[in-house]
C-alpha cells in the first residue's frame, strides 16, 4: 500500500510542476512586456517567472533567508517598508498560499502591493499530500479561493482545476487569476 501511494504521489507531483509551468507560460505570453514588474513568490527552488517573463523586469520574493530572494518576507506580514504600495503590475505566487499561516492576511498583502489594474497569478494544491517547506497549513477549493479574491477587493477573472480523473469534485490542482480593480 504504501509503495501504491507514493506512485500516486509521484504522479500527482509530475501533474502539478507540469501545471504550473504551464500555467506561468500562459501568464508570460499574455502579460510579458518591457514595461511589466513582475513579483515572483515562489520556493527558490523551482524554475520560476524569469524563465518565462523574457521582457519583463522580474523580483522575486521568499521567506527563506538563504533563498538568494530579492526579498526576503512573509507576505501574511505588511512590508511596506521592503515593498512600497502598488509596486508591481504582476504578481506570480505559486505554491505558497497553502504554506502561510494566515492566507486572507497574504492575499490582502498582495493586493497592497499590486497595482491598480495588475494582476494575481497563482497556484495552491487541492488532492495533494502535505508537503514542504512545513508548515503546510490549507487546502483550497474554488468556493474558497473566490472568497479568499473577494476578502482582497480583487476580481476573479478566471479559476482553473486539474481535475483527479478518479475522483469527482477533488481536483489536484487549481490556478486562478485575481485583478486589482481600483
Amino acid at each position: 500500500m504504501i509503495d501504491e501511494i507514493s506512485e500516486i504521489d509521484k504522479t500527482n507531483y509530475a501533474l502539478i510542476r507540469k501545471n504550473v509551468s504551464e500555467f506561468i507560460f500562459n501568464c508570460a505570453k499574455r502579460f510579458d512586456n518591457k514595461d511589466v514588474k513582475v513579483l515572483d513568490i515562489a520556493p527558490q527552488v523551482h524554475l520560476g517567472a524569469k524563465e518565462y517573463f523574457k521582457l519583463a523586469d522580474v523580483k522575486t520574493l521568499d521567506i527563506d533567508s538563504i533563498s538568494n530572494a530579492d526579498y526576503i518576507a512573509d507576505i501574511c506580514n505588511c512590508n511596506d517598508r521592503l515593498i512600497p504600495n502598488k509596486s508591481f503590475d504582476i504578481i506570480i505566487c505559486t505554491e505558497v498560499l497553502e504554506h502561510t499561516a494566515n492566507p486572507f492576511s497574504a492575499i490582502k498583502e498582495l493586493a497592497r502591493i499590486l497595482k491598480n489594474g495588475g494582476y494575481i497569478c497563482a497556484s495552491t494544491p487541492f488532492n495533494f499530500r502535505i508537503h514542504g517547506p512545513l508548515p503546510d497549513c490549507w487546502r483550497f477549493t474554488e468556493h474558497g479561493l473566490r472568497e479568499l479574491i473577494k476578502s482582497a477587493s480583487l476580481k476573479l477573472i478566471e479559476v482553473n482545476a486539474l481535475d483527479t480523473p478518479e475522483r469527482f469534485l477533488m481536483p489536484i490542482h487549481y490556478t486562478f487569476i485575481g485583478k486589482k480593480i481600483d
